[in-house]
């Protein structure tokens, strides 16, 4: 009895010392403020006690009349994703991004609600602090699924919508139609029942390189700059957990009648490349929405607004141009 007792406390000592041996601590907010939340960033308090981490661009920043377009990242991104969108769009537009609770310098929801139905309310209290009427809403993944949810919870408030690799529809049951590599190493072992909770404490540099060269196709998109984001915004502190909170809950789509819903001018993007969410899930939202313009990109995976910055956003400006000003100067009643 006593060598079995000898056996299990050594293994309780190695695995006690693997664990203070590879655990990577949380990482320190006021470092990631400072290193990721200078200006032109704020930090803007809706309800529930949520502090937004924001940036309000462009030379409409405060102007009633100038067009609006709010961007949202998408799961364990930041609002860091749409740098080079910004810089091609602040010349015209007011551009509005912020960190979505659960990640990057926001941090977790106080009250650990990470519900489709929540991200939509924080969306709305984003756009009521900064007085925002009515304006072009887009975003990337998951993002792209909030931004479909808000357009039907609140048609009144959505002049357009730019869907990028976007998630939220019913995904197709048609396999291995889209060049689908496998999936992403880090999405799945974050719905590991038990590992997800060591990926809390040990959550090493490598596995967050492997997991963004999984997610896109385009050589050279994924740097050193950006994986040090990535790991670091993941280990901002409480936002591992909120990871694992949202992904140990069912996918929840909207219904085919919602989206068909939704009639405002959309902007499809998605690289046929993608193995997050296949080409045949933009397809399908083109096909769905009444008023939607479709772009698949050939060579692109999940993040075209990355591996595309220069066609991507000459797409996203022409869209604007024809679909939206168009439209809103139609709208606009004579004087």
């Amino acid at each position: 009895m006593k060598w079995v007792l000898r056996i299990a406390g050594g293994l309780l000592a190695i695995i006690v010392v693997a664990f203070l041996v590879f655990r990577t601590p949380d990482t320190d907010p006021a470092e990631m403020r400072a290193k990721y939340g200078g200006s032109p960033s704020q930090f803007v308090e809706i309800g529930g006690g949520t502090e937004v981490h924001l940036r309000d661009e462009g030379p409409g920043n405060g102007q009633a009349d100038a067009p609006v377009v709010m961007l949202l990242h998408g799961s364990n991104a930041d609002l860091h994703t749409w740098e080079p969108w910004v810089e091609g769009l602040a010349d015209e537009y007011r551009v509005i991004r912020f960190d979505q609770v659960g990640h990057g310098l926001t941090g977790p929801d106080p009250r650990g609600d990470y519900s489709r139905a929540n991200y939509v309310e924080d969306i709305r209290e984003v756009a009521d602090t900064l007085g925002l009427g009515s304006f072009v809403i887009g975003g990337s993944s998951m993002g792209g699924k909030h931004a479909l949810a808000f357009a039907a919870q609140y048609p009144e408030r959505v002049e357009g919508l730019i869907l990028v690799g976007s998630s939220g529809a019913p995904m197709p049951t048609t396999p291995g139609d889209e060049d689908d590599d496998g999936g992403n190493i880090g999405f799945a072992i974050a719905q590991m029942p038990g590992i997800n909770l060591i990926a809390e404490q040990i959550t090493p540099r490598f596995l967050i390189a492997q997991s963004l060269e999984d997610t896109v196709a385009v050589e050279g998109v994924v740097n050193d700059a950006m994986i040090d984001r990535y790991w670091e915004m993941l280990r901002y502190p409480g936002n591992r957990a909120a990871t694992m909170a949202r992904f140990s809950s069912a996918y929840d789509p909207l219904t085919q009648e919602e989206i068909a819903a939704i009639d405002v001018p959309v902007l499809v993007l998605h690289g046929a490349k993608d193995g997050l969410i296949p080409a045949s899930a933009g397809r399908w939202l083109a096909d769905t929405l009444p008023d939607a313009s479709l772009r698949i990109y050939p060579e692109v995976g999940h993040l075209p607004h990355e591996e595309a910055p220069g066609r991507s956003l000459e797409d996203v400006r022409q869209w604007l141009e024809q679909r939206v000003r168009r439209s809103s100067a139609e709208d606009t009643p004579a004087t």
